[in-house]
């Protein structure tokens, strides 16, 4: 095995309060004989002190730069900031989520630094995506939480309380989608006692929803069905997710113009470019806007709200990975786990994922 210096800057993004790396992972990485060097203050936003990390055996620097000057595998929770680009080289292997297919400028500067690009998103295992499904399940579930709270009136909602109370009838919740961020948002909709349907296209899931949420209406996902509900929905939910690729625009904005003013719209696929026609990215600072009436919360880092949680949810599933990437190289790691492939997005100044070729019709490097 060999040894590997492994990078941990701290997050940079809006309100980004993960970090990509806890204490009890940077002490196994030790113990293989790697060395782990994080940014002081990296992991304060998810409650873990520099302390921790210089007790499991970091080395703590003070800037970025340092990180990035002295790391060859770098890992991240977000996609990397223009200023993080910017330290990029060939020689490192950045590993984070990049959702690159609804950022040509991130691709472009990943592609132009000559780096090796992992997304954790695009990791594929038996069709499942188990570097992505933690995030999801979290903003699905969150989805909800903050979709009702922006229901409120003081907020500029409808004053809709979702689970209503004796003699009123509850808030009306539309899912679109009925993956693992759909299925979280639909369990949480339903915990609060809300009318919930989940719209989708794949019958055989349909099937099993129809099983596992009894309480919970199921429709076939088309513009006819949306359009039909539009009018009665308090909240929707936009939990659409095609891997690696951007997210289709399954409402428009004429569809909005049948809502209800002061309806809410939550779009977790904001990430992958979101699945309306109105949406754009929003902050955890400034969350929401108003588009034909309708409130709309498109945060495109969601679970850094829940940081601490959210940070060990995603460590339990990265840290394989780092570990074997860490131990072996990625040429080799790609070997013992050919999943592995399928997150490579770039490298060596050539575009790898088929899908983010595909949104911006550009070639598909080797």
């Amino acid at each position: 095995m060999k040894s590997t210096a492994i990078g941990v800057p701290k997050e940079i993004k809006d309100n980004e309060n993960r970090v990509a790396m806890v204490p009890s992972v940077v002490y196994q990485l030790k113990q293989a004989g790697h060395r782990v060097i994080v940014q002081r203050g990296a992991g304060v936003g998810a409650a873990y002190s520099d302390a921790e990390y210089e007790n499991a055996g970091a080395e703590l620097v003070e800037t970025a730069a340092e990180v990035f000057e002295k790391a060859e595998l770098i890992v991240k929770v977000k996609e990397p900031q223009s200023a993080e680009v910017a330290m990029l080289r060939p020689e490192h292997t950045l590993f984070t989520y990049l959702h690159l297919a609804a950022d040509k400028a991130l691709t472009e500067g990943l592609l132009a630094s000559g780096c090796t690009a992992i997304a954790y998103e695009t990791i594929e295992v038996n069709h499942r995506l188990p570097l992505l499904e933690p995030m999801s399940e979290i903003a699905g579930r969150m989805s909800v939480i903050v979709g009702g709270y922006h229901l409120a009136r003081h907020r500029g909602g409808r004053g809709i309380l979702l689970g209503g109370v004796p003699g009123v009838l509850p808030g009306k919740v539309v899912v679109i989608g009925g993956g693992t961020a759909g299925v979280n948002a639909a369990r949480v909709a339903m915990g609060m006692g809300a009318d919930v349907t989940i719209l989708e296209v794949d019958l055989e899931r349909m099937r099993f929803l129809d099983i596992t949420m009894n309480s919970a209406h199921t429709l076939y996902s088309s513009e006819a069905s949306l359009t039909e509900l539009l009018p009665r929905v308090d909240l929707i939910i936009g939990a659409v997710l095609v891997p690696g690729a951007r997210a289709p625009k399954l409402i428009t904005r004429e569809m909005l113009t049948h809502m209800q003013p002061g309806s809410v719209l939550v779009d977790i696929a904001v990430d992958q470019g979101g699945c309306a026609e109105t949406t754009r990215p929003t902050t955890h600072s400034d969350p929401t806007y108003v588009e034909e009436g309708v409130i709309h919360y498109c945060v495109a880092n969601m679970p850094g709200a829940y940081s601490r949680t959210a940070t060990q949810a995603l460590t339990n599933v990265t840290h394989r990975y780092v570990e074997l990437i860490a131990d072996h190289g990625l040429e080799e790691a790609c070997r013992l786990n050919p999943a592995l492939v399928s997150g490579i997005n770039c490298a060596g100044g050539k575009l790898r994922c088929a899908a983010v070729a595909r949104a911006y019709g550009m070639e598909l490097g080797e």
